[in-house]
């Protein structure tokens, strides 16, 4: 599966961009702060229908209009027809997304059916942010692999939402609590989060050998990588645990145990990567998770995911550049989208590869083929 064309309206920096691409690698060259990371943005929108950068959409409208469109046309190299797929927003109003110009009912029918994966500067947030950027990254990373995850995370967040709001009303009877219902949203969380629990243990099962192999590839092998899974729920009651803790939730005011607590640890040689490992370990550890999860998406859907790398040349070393674009030559990626500030400093990086490049120029919102 490749994207063939992406066209943007009124999206962050760029009143109107269309882009014809290559099937192979496609370079986009400008400035800091011209918009090639926005293009990355865009491209991510219509694989898992948000932004990779924030996390509000209304954001993404280009300053000044009151709409934003992104708009891609996939093929899968067979004869087949070209897929379109459109993201759109209009401010005061639901986000849309349509597959062939029909929409969907739900945007969750989407996910996984155009897997992308981005390596970019800020994946070490991984390592030194909290659990919750953790926990999001492998619960995407799994929604893409597994249908099923997904709607049991959607319907675990629904439940959730509702357990926190009859915790923010409080207990006393003149304010509506309602203990029944609460002990009712119990009793239909615990199974959800219980086989969530079990999907993530038997997916790391499969990730984690895939992640180590990657990691002593870029490492040479000098250190031992590891990551666990971190939660309260096996082999407990997860019902009971939530009774348990009903008077500190309520004090709290949420819901302090389940499966959105679980977390994922980083170890390097048995210590935490966050405060043992140097920022030179820390981006291997990072590309070998991202690497890690392009190799597993291809391998259970059965096609390449669209791989985006983002200013790799200004923030990684020559030998983990080395690395990545050794992997492009040989063709182990399939459809590669790179940013870079400097044209030259690209074609001498990339004068091994073989696959067909397209370089883009981009300034100040505007984007032309070099």
């Amino acid at each position: 599966m490749t994207l063939d064309s992406l066209q943007l309206l009124f999206f962050k920096n760029y009143d109107d961009a269309a882009l014809r691409l290559s099937p192979g690698l496609n370079c986009f060259i400008g400035d800091n702060g011209s918009g090639k990371t926005n293009l990355l943005d865009a491209i991510h929108y219509l694989s898992l229908t948000k932004s990779a950068i924030t996390a509000s959409d209304a954001l993404c409208i280009k300053q000044g209009a009151d709409f934003f469109v992104v708009k891609g046309n996939f093929s899968s190299g067979s004869d087949s027809e070209p897929e379109t797929i459109q993201v759109s927003l209009r401010l005061g109003q639901k986000k849309t997304l349509t597959h062939n110009k029909q929409p969907y009912e739900r945007m969750a029918d989407h996910i996984g059916k155009y897997p992308a994966v981005l390596i970019s500067p800020y994946d070490t947030d991984l390592i030194r942010q909290g659990s919750e950027d953790r926990r999001k990254y492998f619960d995407s990373l799994m929604a893409q692999l597994d249908h099923e995850f997904l709607e049991l995370l959607i319907s675990y967040n629904a439940l959730l939402r509702q357990r926190n709001a009859v915790l923010k009303q409080g207990e006393r009877p003149s304010h509506g609590f309602d203990r029944d219902y609460l002990l009712a949203l119990d009793e239909q969380l615990a199974p959800i989060g219980t086989q969530l629990t079990v999907l993530r243990e038997a997916f790391l099962a499969g990730y984690v050998p895939l992640f180590q192999r990657h990691y002593q590839q870029l490492a040479d092998g000098r250190e031992a990588v590891t990551l666990t899974y971190k939660s309260q729920l096996p082999g407990a009651d997860f019902a009971q645990l939530l009774r348990n803790n009903e008077r500190r939730d309520f004090a709290l005011q949420r819901s302090t145990t389940g499966s959105h607590r679980d977390d994922f640890v980083f170890l390097m040689d048995e210590q935490p990567v966050k405060s043992h490992a140097s920022q030179g370990q820390q981006k291997s550890f990072a590309i070998a998770l991202k690497l890690a999860q392009f190799e597993m998406l291809a391998a259970i859907q059965h096609h390449k995911p669209l791989l985006l790398l983002d200013d790799i040349f200004d923030r990684l070393d020559d030998k983990r550049i080395a690395r990545l674009l050794e992997l492009v030559a040989n063709e182990t990626f399939g459809q590669v989208f790179l940013t870079d500030t400097n044209l030259e400093r690209t074609d001498q990086a990339l004068a091994r590869v073989t696959i067909p490049i397209l370089r883009f120029r981009v300034q100040d919102g505007t984007v032309a083929p070099v």
